[in-house]
């Protein structure tokens, strides 16, 4: 009795090669929305806009700016929350964003380690 296999499967050297070249379609398509990704840039606010972030896609500071109105000495722990919570909302950004737009590449597909 000879062993079947589901319609579609096998097809032995074509199937392979076909399969490598859509892996290296999906790998140059990954490479290169991790490249556009790392060139944008991402901002948030914190405090009603009293303290904003600008960071990269590679998760680098390129800004911070802070509203005078916001510093007072008796009160530094409340400048440092609104630093470290604009800090977390714009990496949280970068990470859903990197997320999403992987998935519409991979199909859902986590790679572990890739992004």
């Amino acid at each position: 009795m000879k062993a079947r296999l589901p319609q579609g499967m096998g097809g032995g050297a074509q199937n392979m090669n076909g399969m490598i070249k859509q892996a290296q379609k999906m790998q140059a398509q990954i490479t290169e929305l991790q490249e556009d990704i790392e060139n944008r840039e991402f901002k948030s606010t914190s405090g009603g806009g009293a303290v904003e972030v600008v960071m990269s896609g590679k998760k680098e500071i390129k800004s911070l700016t802070i509203s005078p109105d916001v510093v007072d000495k008796d009160d530094i722990e409340m400048l440092q929350d609104l630093i470290i919570s604009a800090f977390n909302d714009t990496v949280h950004q970068i990470e859903e964003t990197s997320e999403k737009e992987m998935g519409a590449i991979t199909g859902g597909v986590s790679f572990p380690g890739l992004f």
